[in-house]
């Protein structure tokens, strides 16, 4: 089985870029900003207006989806560069977010991280 993961915002409303693939490839449910549905997981970047969150609200949200995917490794999750495209965060401090958490082995990075660095 595999898992999109994507930003989303608070409202869950996937209208944009990752989120919008993540509704109409992978199931992910309008009006859930965070967390599983269908074949995806969505990690907030986005507050209730789309207004960008900071830095420090996003990284608690991306080590509890590694906390979730720790414990299922049937499952493979495919984690695109979370909060480097609309929310305008940095691959470089995303990537300084994940390292020390220890990616678990059913994480992949997709394809758009080598087009965002």
């Amino acid at each position: 089985m595999a898992v999109f993961v994507f930003w989303s915002n608070r409202a869950g409303r996937h209208g944009k870029g990752a989120a919008l693939y993540a509704k109409k490839q992978f199931g992910a449910q309008r009006g859930v900003g965070e967390g599983r549905t269908g074949d995806a997981y969505a990690i907030l970047t986005k507050g209730e207006r789309l207004e960008l969150l900071e830095w420090h609200q996003i990284e608690p949200l991306i080590e509890r989806f590694v906390e979730y995917a720790r414990p299922h490794p049937h499952v493979t999750f495919h984690l695109t560069p979370v909060g480097t495209g609309l929310a305008g965060h940095s691959t470089e401090k995303l990537w300084v977010t994940l390292k020390p958490l220890g990616i678990p082995n059913n994480v992949l990075l997709t394809a758009s991280w080598i087009n965002d660095s």
